[in-house]
């Protein structure tokens, strides 16, 4: 006890501090008195607010501590309004507490630990001196406090309370060390942790683009916390920090440094870790570094990474804005407080908070304490709804809302309490009477955390809240006005979805206000890549337009992707369109010259069947073998007519039948062509005495020869049906844009090797046909056979590597072409001279002329 009174004597009421010099962010300098406002009721609510900075007189031993302290800013004195509204409505409230009223005692610790330490001393006394434990005289007890701290004073609370089990709730943003209950046991928070809103900073950076930017904080300990989580956070999302800056509130010179400033131009915003105790400081910071670069730079923007109202220092300083385009800042959403826009004068307030609350006390160390209890005068019953909705907007409802919560806890435990008392003692019970730690099983429920409505607990049973994203739009007179810019709607687990205000945008548009850009390149474009520039930040980068067949539909994109099997990049590479289906049509222009040709040539043939059928027997259609000439004619007609089943969109049928059919009809052709080869030099051969191979000729031989030729293709062809059939295909990989529809061979070794075997034929015949070459005239036919075999070997060895080479639909019509070619080869080496005779010179169709050609 005798080190404690000591300690309290000791203890001084001021500190030490220096005004800041030019810009010096001083409002007044108002002297006042260390003030208590005090109500009596049966339960005792203590508030500890942080509201008002202020510096003290430093003072020595030699005289008496001074009582008074000198206000650098305005007193906020809807914080104790706020309070009081709050208390006087559940009093007032039939079925909150009835028959118990509450009471409170109010203090501002001006930011200050050694005030607080004095406010706690008065707070846990219950007597009328400060000395805990001694009962003398009036006495209160205190149920609970409700302080809106740092966390550096909160915890200096926590300390102090924690002996008493007295529930300490705050009602501002706690730091997650406070989320352990074995150290903070009776802490209890109303508003979500510390950095809640930090990954709606991220979304608010990465929809306005602003991938470089600086992180500025006071150096205190919440400060260190801020940039330790933001940081990180900043990296994961590709979003560099360049410049890391803190500052003390005694620093009121310092700058950036000018180096660090100069090389990264490009950075036009700033995160600003903000605190009360130092929030114009760092405002100050950034203007004094602008103002001292050889060209001043202006539209830095500052986001405001703090969860409390910055109306009033904003509006009320003498701060120049000259530098600085636009600040952001974070609100909780709560009640309608958009309409509200500061109605009532902050003069008006403050007056009116004086003269409804003459309520204050002088009193230090251990100097007897005077409760006077505040008049509450009848003119705040009668002021208007609508100021008091604007006064407690100030507060953003936040210790309007923890007292209530506190009440309806409060409630619960009384009549718990009284319900137990009358099972006990039946109706002889007394009255209930609760002590501070009968209070914390019903604060730990979720009824006491879910009783604003501005936060709630997640799936989780974490705090969370939707928050409102604030643009403070620096005028071109300095003025200020705030937009709703965005909100922050949460989705559980610090995940959260950005709306943006469509109102909001219409009204920055109206001011003609547009935000700078804060990257250190220009995005890349959809269609390429970026690529990280060599010791420099990862958001300085080049871009690399995407690779051959790939693309990208983002702007800074990290990789190219492919498109589906069915489409293909654009021509910028920035998205995928669908591929043309091609295939040798009867619409495109190939198909249509093809399909004329083929039609043209089946004609020509059965006009020159047509003719031998007509002058069978003339000399000259009798010669070598009429029937062989009729087959060829027919082979060579079905050859053309097969072409048609190359053309157009293939079909199971079509790929099923096109290439045996051409395959069998061709050997059949070619089977004719050699067997005529033959006969011609049989025929001669039998003309010499004595010669055997007379007997040989007739249509039984040309026949069976015709026959076992077309079987073997036959056979070949079969199988290769019955194993690997042929079957419709598609190709979305050779041609860049275009789906190939054609027919799968089912299998290429069966494919070349029918027409090998036609090759083989045709080679066999080929090599007769030239060794006969010099038979007597009339049976030149030989040498016309010659040269039909030799366009047609000329026509199947060019296709080969052609049909290799080529893709889609024109490798259809190289193998349409040369059937085409080769059918034509035949037919009009072959026949065509002989029509000329048929027709146009009927005079050398006799058999005289032929036996005098022999003679």
């Amino acid at each position: 006890m005798i080190l404690l009174l000591l300690l309290l004597l000791l203890l001084p009421s001021t500190i030490s501090g220096r005004l800041p010099g030019k810009c010096s962010l001083t409002l007044g300098r108002d002297e006042a008195e260390i003030s208590n406002h005090y109500r009596p009721g049966d339960y005792l609510i203590g508030g500890l607010i942080s509201a008002t900075k202020a510096w003290f007189l430093q003072h020595s031993f030699h005289t008496t501590p001074s009582v008074k302290v000198f206000l650098k800013g305005p007193t906020e004195h809807w914080s104790t309004l706020s309070f009081y509204f709050a208390v006087q409505e559940i009093n007032r409230n039939p079925k909150v507490l009835p028959n118990i009223t509450l009471g409170y005692s109010i203090h501002d610790n001006y930011f200050n630990k050694i005030i607080t330490s004095d406010i706690l001393l008065d707070q846990l006394s219950t007597g009328e001196t400060n000395v805990p434990n001694y009962r003398c005289g009036k006495q209160r007890n205190l149920l609970a406090l409700l302080e809106g701290a740092n966390s550096d004073i909160s915890i200096q609370i926590s300390t102090m309370l924690g002996t008493y089990k007295i529930p300490q709730i705050s009602y501002t943003f706690a730091s997650d060390i406070f989320s352990d209950k074995t150290l903070y046991p009776f802490f209890y928070h109303m508003v979500p942790k510390e950095g809640a809103h930090y990954p709606g900073i991220v979304k608010l950076l990465l929809h306005l683009r602003w991938t470089f930017v600086g992180l500025l904080a006071p150096d205190t300990n919440t400060g260190e916390r801020a940039m330790r989580t933001l940081n990180p956070m900043l990296l994961k999302k590709g979003i560099c920090v360049v410049i890391v800056q803190t500052f003390s509130e005694e620093a009121s010179r310092m700058v950036i440094k000018s180096t660090l400033f100069q090389r990264w131009k490009q950075v036009n915003v700033f995160v600003y870790c903000a605190e009360m105790s130092s929030f114009l400081q760092g405002l100050y910071l950034i203007h004094k570094t602008a103002e001292s670069l050889t060209q001043p730079v202006v539209g830095k923007v500052l986001i405001i990474a703090a969860l409390w109202d910055v109306s009033l220092p904003l509006l009320n300083n003498e701060l120049s804005f000259q530098y600085i385009h636009g600040l952001f800042s974070f609100l909780i959403q709560s009640h309608d407080w958009m309409k509200f826009n500061f109605q009532i004068p902050y003069s008006a307030t403050e007056q009116f908070a004086r003269w409804s609350f003459n309520c204050s006390h002088t009193k230090w160390g251990l100097s007897v304490k005077e409760w006077r209890r505040c008049m509450e005068k009848e003119k705040v019953n009668t002021l208007p709804k609508e100021e008091i909705e604007t006064i407690l907007s100030l507060d953003r409802f936040s210790s309007h809302d923890a007292i209530w919560a506190v009440a309806r806890s409060l409630n619960v435990a009384y009549f718990s309490r009284s319900k137990r008392m009358e099972v006990k003692h039946g109706n002889q019970r007394g009255t209930p009477v609760l002590e501070p730690w009968q209070l914390h099983p019903f604060l730990q429920s979720a009824q006491f955390h879910n009783s604003s409505k501005s936060v709630h607990l997640d799936e989780k049973g974490v705090l969370t809240a939707d928050f409102d994203i604030i643009n403070w739009v620096i005028l071109s007179n300095e003025t200020m006005t705030r937009v709703n810019f965005a909100t922050l709607e949460s989705q559980g687990a610090e995940n959260f979805k950005f709306i943006i205000n469509p109102d909001g945008i219409e009204e920055l548009n109206w001011l003609n206000k547009t935000f700078p850009p804060s990257q250190c390149v220009e995005s890349c474009r959809p269609g390429a890549i970026k690529v990280a520039r060599e010791s420099e930040p990862v958001c300085c980068y080049d871009c690399v337009p995407c690779a051959e067949g790939t693309m990208s539909t983002q702007e800074d994109a990290e990789e190219c992707t492919k498109c589906a099997e069915d489409e293909y990049p654009n021509e910028d590479q920035d998205r995928c369109i669908p591929k043309i289906i091609n295939f040798l049509s009867y619409q495109g222009h190939l198909g249509i010259i093809l399909a004329s040709i083929s039609l043209f040539l089946s004609l020509t043939t059965g006009f020159v069947l047509g003719i031998f059928i007509k002058f069978l027997e003339t000399p000259i259609v009798k010669a070598n073998n009429r029937d062989l000439s009729y087959v060829l004619l027919v082979s060579l007609l079905l050859s053309f007519l097969s072409s048609f089943l190359f053309i157009g969109k293939p079909s199971k049928a079509t790929c099923f039948f096109r290439q045996t059919a051409f395959s069998i009809i061709f050997s059949v052709a070619v089977s004719s062509v050699l067997a005529k080869t033959i006969t011609v030099v049989m025929a001669f051969l039998a003309t010499k005495p004595g010669n055997r191979v007379r007997k040989w000729l007739g249509k039984n031989f040309t026949n069976s020869l015709i026959l076992v030729c077309s079987t073997v293709q036959i056979i070949l062809c079969s199988t290769w049906l019955g194993l690997h059939p042929p079957f419709p295909d598609s190709d979305k990989n050779s041609q860049p844009g275009e789906i190939l529809l054609l027919c799968n061979e089912g299998s290429l070794t069966m494919f070349y090797g029918a027409l090998g075997y036609m090759g083989f034929l045709a080679a066999i015949c080929f090599v007769v046909a030239f060794l006969a070459r010099k038979l007597p005239g009339s049976f030149n036919e030989a040498k016309l056979i010659t040269f039909s075999m030799l366009v047609f070997c000329c026509v199947w060895v060019t296709f080969v590597p052609t049909y290799l080479s080529t893709k889609g639909k024109y490798m259809v019509a190289v193998q349409v072409f040369s059937i085409l070619a080769s059918s034509a080869g035949l037919l009009g080496c072959i026949f065509l001279p002989k029509c000329y005779i048929i027709v146009l010179r009927p005079d050398l169709n006799t058999k005289e002329h032929l036996m005098i050609k022999v003679k």
